[in-house]
């Protein structure tokens, strides 16, 4: 049977309609539906604000609005852009460079981590590498955070 190029095209449209059917999140490009979609690892959904801290020396990161802030007493805050976490298994991977030119890699791995000053557990383990310094300790989301009891 030979079909006429016409033809052709109007089964193709037809096929293609009847494709279109379903919810409007399908028809979403798969870049949008997958940017609504949590990104998660040890039950912590990396797309909300985040902090990171650690002890000796005292120091904490805040993750939110593609924005890494490392605080530390008596030295000035550090700001790098935040890629998005890059997420492999159980580990997450958040790099920028700092305002100052310096690199700034976040890395968080989902396993159970304890501060060594209060009896809280953290869902994340937490390494931030800025130039030659490394600083070691956890994290979890702020909500989460604010609504632990006081350690």
């Amino acid at each position: 049977m030979r079909l006429t190029l016409s033809a052709m095209a109007l089964i193709t449209m037809v096929a293609l309609g009847a494709c279109s059917g379903g919810s409007d999140d399908e028809g979403a490009p798969a870049a949008a539906r997958a940017a609504a979609a949590p990104v998660v690892i040890g039950g912590t959904d990396l797309l909300q604000p985040l902090r990171v801290l650690g002890t000796e020396p005292f120091w904490a990161v805040d993750i939110a609005d593609a924005r890494v802030i490392l605080t530390r007493p008596g030295v000035a805050d550090v700001a790098a852009a935040a890629s998005s976490p890059v997420v492999t298994g159980t580990t997450a991977v958040y790099s920028g460079t700092t305002d100052g030119g310096q690199t700034l890699v976040l890395t968080l791995i989902a396993t159970e981590c304890s501060d060594g000053m209060s009896d809280r557990v953290y869902p994340l383990t937490a390494r931030v590498e800025l130039g030659e310094e490394t600083l070691n300790g956890c994290g979890n989301t702020q909500q989460a955070l604010s609504q632990a009891p006081a350690p």
